[in-house]
């Protein structure tokens, strides 16, 4: 579902754009013709710069310190520039282009599950996916639907995937979940608590573990269960044992304009670690965390 709305979407735009410029050219105005253009990048780009304006206003004190302008500046920037290749290609256009590798005999260490979070599918982790391979690493990395949903409706499709990579590897996974995913996750071990057995390690990228004041008005089931103080998220909480929590890892930063207060991405009881300057989407291309997850694989 989110591939084709999301392919719509950038088709419609594109289209835009070019029924503007050939329109301007055949009226004699060529020089007009890359207003459209502007205009969408251009909005596009003050509605980042809303969201970073919202979270430096949210910001809460604690494990992360208020972030200076230029940092929330150079977040900005990469931002623009990072989001519409997930969502205006490798999403709608790419998300099949790199098949799960599951059964791969010459497969080394740990397999890797990748859960991408909301309005996103596998083509999310593309480039995850692509560096795994070339390493001999199993992995699979499913599409989470409905789109708009419940987060519990996700932990039967997680379920599959962890049993398949554990059974063909005979080894426990790693798990890596950036933004909601790390909530199906944890939706996904509380439904089935039997397969906490499974994993070896869990990370999580810029989750709402606490809610996130971004979802404060979201009209879907998803995004009012990621709302600061959901009954959803208090029940997640209250099924969680110590040990459980152990093994996450979480990734956060005072830079991400979806998860904010930066502070809500922790898991108590987890291992956390702040990145600096890196919004939402770009942290998942952060190489600290590849490289974290790299060692997380290796049999010792």
């Amino acid at each position: 579902m989110i591939a084709r709305l999301q392919r719509a979407i950038t088709i419609i735009l594109v289209v835009f754009v070019a029924g503007w410029a050939a329109a301007c050219v055949a009226r004699g105005h060529a020089a007009h013709a890359a207003w459209a253009a502007l205009l969408v990048v251009g909005g596009y780009a003050a509605f980042l710069a809303a969201e970073f304006i919202y979270a430096a206003i949210r910001h809460e004190d604690g494990a992360a310190a208020r972030a200076p302008v230029g940092q929330l500046l150079r977040a900005w920037i990469v931002e623009v520039i990072t989001a519409p290749l997930v969502f205006c290609w490798r999403q709608p256009f790419r998300s099949q282009a790199i098949p799960d590798a599951v059964d791969s005999k010459d497969a080394q260490g740990r397999p890797v599950l990748l859960v991408h979070g909301f309005l996103c599918n596998r083509g999310f982790w593309n480039p995850w996916m692509r560096r795994l391979r070339a390493r001999g690493i199993a992995f699979g990395a499913p599409s989470l639907e409905p789109a708009f949903g419940s987060i519990d409706a996700y932990a039967d499709t997680i379920e599959r995937a962890a049993r398949q990579l554990h059974a063909a590897s005979d080894q426990p996974i790693v798990i890596v979940a950036h933004s909601m995913g790390g909530l199906a996750v944890r939706a996904w071990l509380r439904r089935y608590p039997q397969s906490e057995g499974l994993v070896w390690r869990i990370v999580t990228i810029a989750s709402p573990h606490q809610g996130t004041a971004f979802a404060r008005h979201a009209p879907s089931t998803n995004g009012q269960q990621m709302q600061i103080g959901s009954r959803w998220l208090s029940s997640l909480a209250g099924t969680e044992s110590l040990e459980r929590r152990a093994k996450f890892t979480c990734y956060f930063g005072n830079c991400d304009n979806i998860v904010f207060p930066a502070t809500r991405a922790l898991l108590p009881g987890a291992v956390h670690h702040h990145l600096p300057s890196t919004a939402h989407v770009r942290m998942a291309s952060r190489r600290e965390i590849f490289d974290e997850v790299l060692r997380a694989t290796e049999l010792r």
